[in-house]
């Protein structure tokens, strides 16, 4: 395992002068990743198209709340000022009628049926984004990565049988759920809070589209990603401690990968786990396997930043979960390996470390926040 920090170090050495710019894909090498997000203009009218028949005021709450500026804020509003009007009583009510004598049946005339129950209405997105969040998952505002929920639970972390760094097993309790993200975050994501000024303008290679994930980001640039959405959304974001990664990324299970004890292709985005890969670039997010969490590209694709200091070992590590600081630590963690690195890195206790200040083009990150 010595080789595989030889290898990292023989990395970031190289690729911290700049980023690599990736060369045209061969044409018969094609990804086979999930579709590339819509635009938000799209999104945006989809939700409309749902609910523009509703007679429920909270769906047009829920459009506003999702689309406060929207191009049908105005007639969402009128929706639901004329739902919730105090209903006019019938104008039989104010000037009665005889009520003529029932119809009496005759052979001729037709036996009486019940009136036919209305066309059910299709799932309104409301109610959708409520199942989304029974089933674990959770976006809490339109900028915002799609966030898994994970319940509290207890895990080796580390392994005996690997790095030096990577030692000693030891037990972590994490006794209360938190939400991580189902992907790393994206290139269309963090451009969204450079629009906003709330992050630096990174440059990226020509071919990175909107799903790849974001890389050549520091620790600090990370940071601000993590304060902008949390300031968008009013939740508590943040990095994931060193100790919640490693559980997520584990997806529940105990063997060195978390598909299993031995490596297997088509499973991670590296450059020994099979096809799709591209030498020069991650492939999009989501474009492999999810783990048992259902979580997407916990190991390769790009590095993770955590939030802990870096620390050689486990020895003193904090065995709640929490993040294990120093005082003015400068070297911050990084976990999961890249699309660059062998199989040998795909195991889920793979860790490493960078200044909390480099912008490395292997390295990006995913969000974390509690409840």
């Amino acid at each position: 395992m010595w080789q595989r920090l030889l290898m990292v170090c023989s990395l970031a050495a190289t690729a911290c002068t700049g980023l690599v710019h990736a060369q045209e894909p061969a044409t018969g090498n094609k990804s086979g990743g999930i579709v590339p997000r819509a635009s938000p203009e799209q999104f945006e009218l989809a939700f409309w198209n749902s609910i523009k028949d509703s007679t429920h005021a909270g769906d047009y709450e829920a459009y506003l709340k999702a689309y406060p500026k929207g191009r049908f804020a105005a007639l969402a509003q009128a929706r639901i000022a004329r739902l919730r009007a105090p209903a006019q009583p019938p104008a039989a009510a104010q000037a009665p009628a005889a009520t003529p004598a029932p119809r009496p049946q005759t052979a001729q005339s037709p036996p009486a049926t019940k009136p036919k129950p209305p066309p059910a209405k299709p799932t309104s997105p409301a109610i959708a984004a409520a199942r989304a969040r029974a089933s674990g998952e959770i976006r809490d505002c339109q900028s915002c990565p799609v966030l898994v929920s994970l319940p509290a639970g207890t895990f080796t972390m580390g392994s005996n049988a690997s790095d030096p760094s990577e030692r000693p097993a030891h037990q972590v309790v994490i006794d209360a759920p938190f939400a991580i993200g189902k992907y790393e975050v994206t290139v269309q994501e963090w451009n969204a809070c450079v629009t906003a000024n709330g992050c630096a303008r990174v440059a990226q290679a020509p071919d990175a589209g909107p799903t790849s994930p974001m890389r050549d980001v520091s620790w600090e640039d990370a940071q601000q990603y993590v304060k902008w959405i949390g300031l968008v959304s009013g939740k508590p974001y943040r990095l994931p401690t060193e100790a919640e990664w490693e559980f997520a990324a584990r997806g529940g299970a105990a063997t060195p990968y978390w598909w299993g004890d031995k490596m297997a292709t088509g499973k991670a985005n590296c450059k020994d786990c099979g096809q799709p890969w591209h030498a020069d670039r991650p492939l999009n997010v989501g474009s492999f396997p999810a783990n048992g969490f259902g979580l997407h590209d916990t190991s390769g694709s790009v590095w993770e930043w955590v939030a802990d200091c870096w620390h050689n070992n486990f020895k003193g590590a904090p065995n709640d979960g929490a993040s294990w600081e120093e005082p003015g630590c400068r070297v911050r963690v990084i976990r999961g390996g890249s699309w660059r690195e062998g199989a040998a890195y795909m195991v889920a206790s793979t860790r490493f470390k960078y200044d909390a200040g480099v912008r490395q083009s292997q390295n990006g990150f995913r969000v974390a926040r509690s409840f």
